[in-house]
């Protein structure tokens, strides 16, 4: 079966075909992994309510598009992506971080069926049963423990919280997804535990801000496997060792207790990676964004972490051309770079988010300028990674297997996260 046309990032899991009467629902899932996740929740659900899953717009009986409202560039992706399903379906249903304000929606197209904001789960289920009534049958409510995926089987991301309490001045998230709301950490493990039962060999744990799980509540304490566990990133991540497969931290702000963590990387029970949202370096761009600005003390800890842990990969994003941004503070960031010499590295041009507080900051950097500073960054970074990847030469590394193509096996490193990092290529012949 073939997924749906035009959009890279739709994943279709592995899904029985249960009955030739089954309605049928086709979903476009577009940004980030957190919405990933919501997307399978709702298949999860209509799955048991005696729904199949189309990859195609033909075979559908109504389209779910989960929309992106990051950024305006998103914003755009997921309205095109709305006309698309509209354009070769005709029966369209709305949700994710677009869906707040669902009248801009409608503006522009008004026939879709519903519109409802992130992680509404039971508004999309209602508006799909609105739009196509179940074939009620006892046998299709057979979902499996661990759910329905969009992933392949041997990975999974797993959500442990909600929304985010920082207020980043190009920031829209907390509105767009509330305060922090962390999952209790009991229900996070046995779901962990029903992936690995179910063959994933990958967990990627998510939120909007890792480090911070459980500070919303108190930290407070469930029953695993007859132990008392604290709601803290530190005793989660310990857990989640436990259960013997890879698992990978991702969107982890550098609190202090995050050096905590970096001794159960050395001993193998966590995967050493860490994905730290830098942004920048410059102190005084840092508090514009109302980010962090002791990056002198981050490289510090950098520094004592790979004393640690001398396999761990670092990787972040970074913002140029945020508003005010001087050529002496990119020229900063350059240097600090170069110091760092993180292991994976993305940058964005500053844009514009409707709603996000930077927009009213003085002095705007040209579109000139932005594409000009994006690549002496890239620039840069590739100098970095051709220098730590010549190192690598010679050494033997764990590989876990994404596909075979003919005689070519696709896999990654410990230090490559699924569609954001690196591959390794195997020649079996």
């Amino acid at each position: 079966m073939n997924p749906l046309v035009g959009k890279t990032r739709v994943r279709l899991g592995w899904f029985k075909i249960i009955a030739p009467t089954a309605p049928k629902v086709g979903i476009v899932s577009l940004g980030c992994p957190k919405a990933l996740v919501d997307s399978e929740r709702i298949l999860t659900k209509l799955y048991a309510d005696g729904y199949e899953v189309s990859g195609t717009y033909d075979g559908a009986d109504v389209v779910i598009v989960n929309t992106c409202g990051f950024l305006n560039s998103a914003k755009r992706e997921s309205f095109d992506a709305i006309g698309e399903a509209l354009d070769k379906n005709g029966r369209v249903i709305v949700t994710g971080c677009m869906g707040n304000d669902a009248n801009a929606i409608r503006d522009v197209y008004p026939s879709v069926l519903a519109v409802s904001g992130p992680h509404q789960y039971e508004a999309v289920v209602e508006a799909v049963h609105s739009a196509v009534l179940p074939e009620v049958n006892s046998f299709q409510n057979l979902v499996p423990p661990e759910g329905l995926h969009l992933t392949p089987r041997h990975y999974a991301y797993l959500k442990i919280s909600e929304g985010c309490n920082h207020r980043c001045s190009f920031c829209i998230i907390p509105h767009l997804r509330g305060k922090l709301a962390s999952r209790p950490v009991d229900k996070i493990l046995e779901e962990a535990e029903r992936l690995v039962v179910a063959g994933t060999k990958e967990i990627l744990v998510i939120s909007q801000d890792t480090g911070a799980y459980g500070v919303d509540m108190k930290h407070a304490s469930n029953l695993w496997r007859g132990e008392e566990v604290r709601s803290h990133i530190v005793d989660l991540v310990s857990a989640l060792g436990e259960l013997d497969v890879w698992i990978r931290l991702h969107y982890v702000y550098p609190y202090p207790h995050i050096d905590e963590i970096i001794p159960k990387m050395a001993e193998g029970r966590i995967l050493p990676y860490l994905d730290i949202p830098f942004q920048h370096a410059s102190s005084r761009v840092l508090k514009l964004m109302r980010r962090p600005a002791n990056q002198g003390r981050v490289l510090e800890r950098i520094k004592a972490w790979r004393n640690i842990c001398p396999d761990l990969t670092i990787r972040s994003t970074f913002i140029v051309g945020f508003p005010g941004e001087t050529e002496d503070e990119f020229s900063e960031l350059l240097g600090w770079l170069e110091e760092a010499e993180l292991d994976r590295v993305g940058c964005f041009k500053y844009e514009d988010v409707d709603g996000a507080e930077a927009n009213f900051l003085s002095l705007p950097v040209d579109q000139e300028i932005k594409e000009e500073r994006w690549e002496r960054l890239m620039k840069t970074q590739r100098w970095i990674s051709r220098k730590k990847m010549k190192a690598k030469i010679g050494q033997t590394m764990e590989v876990i297997v994404d596909d075979v193509i003919d005689d070519t096996i696709i896999g990654r490193t410990k230090g490559d996260a699924p569609e954001i990092d690196g591959t390794v290529t195997i020649k079996s012949g």
